[in-house]
């Protein structure tokens, strides 16, 4: 049997649909998904099975041009996950189409893109009239010499299988990576944190949830087949911790029990969750926040 594997950078705008590619092609969520960009901070690894070919995802922070330390790091390790791959796939909205953010990727793609392949996925086509997509699918061949072109819908799984076959045929042969039946190659501390710093991204609003992290402190097992997790909610300021906490509490208790609930999915067992929120002015300057999120603390660097 010939077997093939390798790594397959999703890349894109935030919001472009990466993480909801990511966790349809896998089968199982390992990337958190929201209405807010910039979710994902660290480049997770989601693994799926395509016949004899092992596809290694690698779903990077969404590129913009970055403000912060937190956003530097995070756009760094986007292109670092991109240079890194066997093959390249640029994920574009459909209804957006060739935004300014889609041309300085380009930009950023004819300097990585030597030497692998780069498909263009055109994601959210029920969003548009088929006409605009080939107009878009057009331009951007113009612009960019795409190995292949994809129309998806990420959410409904259209085009997904079409795309899913195409890398499978084009990663190099090799033998797999990592285990048949392993889904993420996130230690399953991040991988809690990530679900609880998902369920408080949906609850809050504005800017609060990209001035917050969360870590998981401990793990315990228990003897009856349970798990004790702790957590800790860093947030930069003393009004922020109310918000979290809610009136009498009830944001964070909702919070909590949303991420236990889904973590007790993922795992298939029990799971008791205790979270704490603490003020921590400066953990955005804090390489030990950055060194959790698997970002590189000196990309953040001017």
């Amino acid at each position: 049997m010939t077997t093939r594997a390798g790594f397959i950078a999703l890349i894109g705008e935030p919001n472009a649909g990466k993480s909801t590619l990511l966790n349809r092609m896998v089968g199982a969520k390992v990337s958190i998904v929201t209405h807010k960009v910039q979710t994902t901070r660290a480049r997770i690894r989601g693994v799926a099975m395509e016949g004899d070919a092992q596809l290694v995802f690698v779903d990077t922070p969404g590129l913009f041009k970055p403000r912060r330390r937190l956003d530097r790091a995070m756009v760094a390790a986007a292109w670092g996950g991109a240079a890194d791959a066997d093959i390249v796939v640029l994920m574009v909205e459909a209804h957006r189409g060739v935004t300014e953010g889609v041309e300085c990727i380009l930009e950023g793609l004819e300097e990585i893109g030597q030497g692998r392949k780069v498909a263009l996925a055109i994601n959210k086509i029920d969003k548009v009239k088929p006409g605009h997509l080939l107009e878009l699918a057009k331009d951007m061949n113009g612009r960019y010499g795409f190995a292949e072109t994809f129309m998806i819908s990420a959410e409904r799984g259209h085009g997904v299988e079409d795309l899913r076959t195409w890398l499978a045929g084009e990663l190099p042969e090799g033998p797999w990576l990592y285990p048949e039946d392993q889904i993420a190659d996130l230690p399953m501390r991040m991988i809690a944190a990530e679900m609880t710093r998902e369920k408080l991204t949906l609850r809050l609003h504005q800017e609060l949830p990209y001035q917050m992290t969360v870590e998981t402190e401990s793990w315990q097992e228990r003897k009856d087949g349970s798990a004790r997790v702790d957590q800790v909610i860093y947030v930069v300021r003393d009004g922020h911790k109310g918000i979290v906490l809610g009136k009498g509490g009830e944001t964070i208790k909702a919070v909590s029990q949303a991420a236990r609930a889904e973590l007790e999915e993922f795992l298939n067992r029990k799971v008791h969750l205790f979270l704490q929120v603490k003020v921590r002015p400066n953990w955005l300057e804090e390489s030990e926040r950055y060194s959790e999120m698997g970002l590189d603390f000196k990309d953040g660097n001017t």
